[in-house]
Order: C-alpha cells, then structure tokens, then sequence
C-alpha cells in the first residue's frame, strides 16, 4: 500500500493546504467507517483514492448532520449545511476542510453537482422526516430522492464527468441491495430509535406487529417476516451482477470487496433469524479482514 503522501502525489494533488484537506476528510472516514478505508487504501488504484475518500467524508457528514437532533435541529443543520455546500461548489473554498477538499474533487473528476444537490433534498425530506414506509413503494421513493443520489457523491467520482445513464442505473441496485441489508443489520438499533424499516404493509401480510418486532417476540410470524426479507434482499444482491463491469478498472476490487461483505452480513442475518431483534449484526473482525486480505491477494482486474 503506497503511503498517502505518495497517493496524493499520484492523484495530482498538490499544495500543502489541499493536501491537508484531503488528509482531513480521509482520517473522518477512518474514524467513522474504518472498513470502506481500509477497502479504498488497499485495494484501489492510488488516483482515486483522495476523491473517494473525500465523496465518502461528504456523505457521512450529510447522513450524521440528517439523523441528529430533533426533526426541527435535523432541518436547520441541513438547511446550513446546504448553503455551505453550494458556496464551496461554487466557489472552491470553505472555512470547512472537508467541504474544501470534496469541492476539488467534485471540480477535478467532474461530477455534475446535481447529484449533489438531489442528495442534500433528500437528507432534508426522506431521511430528516423519515417515519417509515407504508409499502414497497415508499422505500422505492427514499432510495430515488436519499440512498441513490448519496451513493453517487461517493462512487460518482470514480467517473470523469459523472456516471452515464447505464452506470448510474447499476449504482441504483446496488444501493438497493446495500439498503435492504444495512435495514435487516440494523433492525434492533434502529427500533430503539423509533425507525421501523420495514414496510407495514408486510407486517400486515404476516399478520407481525410493530410491538412484536421491538419486544423481539420470537414467533412462526416473525421468523417467517424476517425470512422474506431476507430473500428479498438476496434477490437484490443477485441483481447487482454486473456492477464490476460499469465500474472503473481502478475500483473494481473495492466494488468486489463491498459486494463480498454485504453477502457476509446478509447471511449472519439470516443465521441470526429473530436474534436480529435483540442485536445489530456487524462484520465481526475476521471476516472484513479475510475478506481484505484474500482481495488484496487477487491479481488485478
């Protein structure tokens, strides 16, 4: 793994603020989610390393910024943070190092802001006032305005200019096979804060309750809930086939490594079944870094 001042040397960034900046919003990654770090370290192409880990900064600060605080704090964060988010598009400065390196990534690599902005009203509508889903429907509707466009201010830069239309679709399974299983991962932890990921509608299919799911009663109807959405999350899995073949050369053994992970943790949720209630489901340690450790062994791409 080349040191990150070489990384950033390769990535054509030069000059000690922005380099600074860029080591900024990658040690927020590192703390936050140290996993997809170790991921784009090891495993990507050194050029596009900087920018993602940039992308990834920006959208765990818009996510952290969109879940904190009562719905009327949620709104005022992100009705500031917009606004500083548009004054560094334009402008390529920000008193925020984070914001400034992710405005030269975005500038460097491309990325047309609209997906930007899409992905700032969608913190502010689907995930800041997020009170469920009634259907599928609804779901399908928070990945279009939330999940989609979030997914693509990372990943996105990975693109000069942007993803094409084929590209950005095959981001759109991805996120959907990557949300179905982070809610089923999630479900204890995300009960406890009042968020039922779940769509009622088939809670009523399987005659559960949303008492059932947060008291965790182990029952045939639970089980047999959970069990369906798990299949329908391995059915969104199965679909993101492909993906390696819309991502760039430099990307794919991350993409791979993301994809591995996800299937890892899908499948303790389905061992776990109604245990799911009463705990999240992590990666664990030794799976992530077998995981790691086999990519990094795999010829490249």
């Amino acid at each position: 793994m080349p040191s990150w001042r070489t990384t950033l040397t390769a990535a054509g960034i030069s000059g000690t603020r922005l380099r600074e900046d860029y080591a900024h919003a990658a040690r927020r990654v590192l703390r936050r989610e140290s996993a997809p770090y170790l991921a784009l370290r090891l495993l990507a192409a050194p050029p596009l390393v900087p920018a993602l880990a940039a992308g990834l900064a920006f959208m765990n600060l818009v996510d952290d910024v969109a879940e904190t605080g009562t719905p009327r704090q949620r709104a005022a964060g992100l009705a500031a943070l917009s606004e500083r988010v548009e004054a560094a598009l334009e402008s390529g400065d920000s008193p925020d190092p984070l914001l400034r390196a992710y405005a030269h990534a975005v500038d460097s690599r491309g990325l047309p802001p609209h997906w930007v902005s899409r992905f700032l009203e969608g913190a502010a509508t689907a995930e800041a006032g997020f009170d469920g889903f009634a259907a599928e429907e609804d779901f399908q509707a928070y990945l279009d305005a939330y999940a989609w466009p979030g997914v693509l201010v990372f990943t996105g830069l990975q693109y000069r200019g942007g993803p094409d239309a084929e590209q950005a679709a095959g981001w759109r399974r991805f996120v959907d096979a990557a949300q179905r299983v982070d809610f089923l991962a999630d479900l204890h932890g995300d009960l406890a804060e009042g968020r039922l990921c779940i769509p009622r509608a088939r809670l009523d299919e399987h005659r559960v309750t949303r008492a059932d799911l947060e008291q965790a009663r182990d029952t045939p109807a639970v089980r047999a809930l959970l069990a369906a959405e798990c299949r329908r999350a391995r059915g969104a899995l199965d679909a993101t086939h492909g993906i390696l073949d819309l991502a760039e050369p430099g990307l794919r053994p991350v993409i791979a490594t993301m994809a591995e992970l996800m299937a890892h943790q899908l499948t303790a949720v389905e061992r776990a079944g109604a245990a799911a209630l009463r705990r999240d489901i992590g990666y664990g340690l030794a799976a992530p870094l077998r995981i790691l450790v086999r990519a990094a062994r795999r010829p490249p791409v």
